[in-house]
């Protein structure tokens, strides 16, 4: 009898485990910390239009770099198969910091932007679905987006652009490719840690209104910033 009570209670474990593993039509959500590191680069300032006529100006040994941002973020996913699956990423908007290269380094921090990236990845997973610990590999989309875009150094903007101006960025679909593994504690809980690149770039275009002896003057000029984010992210994740 005693046989029969532990042989009944190690397969009712069995069950359990495997009902709550990685597996097939399981569901899991995570939150964590997503750090962002821009390997950011820029074309040359260039002035396409001014007073309403078409030009080509191109400021010299100009440029911008992006500094790094973080975030809290968080992931829902669904596994499709036992090795396959599905996941939706958010983040609250990063805020980054814009500084001027070569000759606008002297200015420092010149602007600054908040960056949207809603993410869907299709995600590979190795191991078996029991194991607690499952590397994968994982592709997907963004869509990326930028807010609150503003030139923050009046210095900058008073000798450079010479006049009040305001930034619009380029929306766009990018892919990424992504990285990680998850670690199980329990039947339920878990951590986990991933590693993205997005090969990112967009187009910031400023209108200013300068001032000239002859009054207000509207100049339109644009810019190419080449992001191209690593993005890291350490969670802990809770799985149904």
């Amino acid at each position: 009898m005693k046989l029969k009570q532990a042989l009944g209670i190690a397969t009712l474990a069995c069950v359990t485990t495997a009902a709550h593993a990685q597996s097939a039509g399981s569901i899991y959500v995570t939150t964590g910390w997503f750090h962002l590191a821009p390997q950011s680069s820029s074309q040359p300032l260039r002035e396409t239009n001014v007073g309403g006529s078409p030009v080509n100006i191109t400021v010299p040994n100009s440029g911008a770099s992006a500094g790094d941002g973080d975030t809290v973020g968080f992931t829902a996913g669904y596994f499709i198969t036992d090795h396959i699956a599905t996941q939706f990423d958010i983040g609250i908007p990063p805020q980054f910091d814009l500084k001027g290269t070569g000759a606008f380094a002297q200015y420092g921090k010149i602007g600054s932007a908040k960056q949207w990236s809603p993410t869907l990845l299709l995600k590979y997973y190795f191991n078996q679905p029991q194991a607690k610990f499952r590397p994968y590999l994982g592709i997907g989309v963004s869509r990326i987006w930028f807010t609150d875009e503003h030139i923050t150094n009046g210095t900058f903007q008073n000798n450079v652009l010479h006049g009040p101006t305001t930034v619009t960025t380029d929306s766009s679909w990018e892919p990424v490719f992504n990285a990680g593994f998850t670690y199980a504690f329990t039947d339920h809980w878990f951590a986990g840690f991933s590693i993205s690149y997005l090969p990112l770039s967009t187009t910031a275009k400023l209108n200013t209104t300068a001032s000239t002896p002859v009054g207000p003057l509207t100049v339109q000029s644009e810019t190419k910033i080449r992001l191209n984010p690593i993005v890291t992210y350490v969670n802990l994740g809770y799985r149904f």
